[in-house]
C-alpha cells in the first residue's frame, strides 16, 4: 500500500487512540539510525513471499488449537505476530518472518531471530525503550513505521502486529494468505493482557483495516478462526 493511501487510515487510528504523529516519526528516525549497518532490504521479503502460500499466525486463543494444521501445511511461509512466537516455538514451529513492535516475549523473539527468522521490527512512539533494548541483539532487521518512511524503515500498512502481517504478505505478492489465531478479541494465547478493553479496541481497528484491504487484495484470503472477517473465506 502506498503511503499516500495509508495515511488517512493512520490519521483515523491516531485520532481514536490519541497517538502522536511526531513521536511516531521520531521513533522511526531512531530505528533508522540504529539499524544503519544491519538493515535488510525489502527484496528479502519479496523473495520469501512472492507467489507463495502464507500462514499469518496471530496470538489469539485459537492459535494453539490449530498447531496441527500449521504443521500440516509445511510448504506455507509462516509469518508470525510477535505475541504468537512463544507459543509457536514451544510447539516446535519455527516462523519464517516475525512482525514485531517488541512487546512479545523477549527471549522468544531472540530465539526466533537466531533460528533464522526475518525480524520485521516496528517503531512507534510508545516502544522506543524496547527498541533500544532489543534491536542491538538482532543481527539483521527490516524496519517499519506507521508514519512517513525514512531510510531503511518502510511503511507497508497495518496497525497491530497481526494485521500488519497480512498487509506485508499482500504487499509482497502472496498467492494465498491464511490467517490463523487471528481472533480479534481481548485475550491472547500466551500472555496476560493488561488492559483487555483497550486490547479489544485495537483488535477491532485491525480487523476493520483487513476488511478494507480485502476489497482490493490481489491475494486469495482465508481465515481459520471461528470469527468471520469480511472478505476472508473459511479455511478448513
Amino acid at each position: 500500500m502506498k503511503f499516500v493511501d495509508w495515511f488517512p487510515y493512520y490519521q483515523g487510528i491516531r485520532a481514536e487512540f490519541g497517538y502522536s504523529t511526531e513521536k511516531d516519526q521520531e521513533a522511526a528516525r531512531m530505528l533508522s539510525g540504529m539499524i544503519k549497518r544491519k538493515a535488510l532490504e525489502p527484496k528479502v521479503l519479496q523473495k520469501k513471499i512472492a507467489g507463495k502460500n502464507v500462514l499469518v499466525l496471530g496470538a489469539g486463543p485459537s492459535l494453539v488449537e490449530n498447531t496441527k494444521m500449521i504443521k500440516r501445511n509445511k510448504t506455507f511461509v509462516k509469518i508470525a505476530a510477535d505475541g504468537a512466537v512463544q507459543a509457536l516455538l514451544e510447539n516446535k514451529i519455527k516462523p519464517d518472518i516475525v512482525v514485531t513492535d517488541l512487546d512479545g516475549d523477549s527471549a522468544s523473539l531472540q530465539k526466533a531471530a537466531k533460528s533464522g527468522a526475518v525480524m520485521v521490527v516496528h517503531a512507534h512512539g510508545d516502544n522506543t525503550d524496547m527498541l533500544k533494548k532489543l534491536v542491538p541483539k538482532f543481527k539483521k532487521v527490516l524496519g517499519t513505521t506507521q508514519v512517513m518512511p525514512v531510510e531503511n524503515v518502510y511503511n507497508f500498512g497495518g496497525f497491530t502486529d497481526g494485521d500488519r502481517c497480512v498487509f506485508l504478505a499482500e504487499e509482497f505478492g502472496a498467492k494465498k494468505i491464511v490467517m490463523v489465531g487471528m481472533d480479534f478479541g481481548s485475550t491472547s494465547a500466551y500472555k496476560d493482557v493488561k488492559d483487555p478493553e483497550l486490547k479489544k479496541r485495537k483488535m477491532q481497528a485491525g480487523k476493520r483495516l483487513l476488511e478494507t484491504l480485502a476489497k482490493q487484495s490481489r491475494s486469495q484470503l482465508f481465515h481459520a478462526s471461528k470469527k468471520p472477517v469480511k472478505g476472508f473465506s473459511p479455511y478448513y
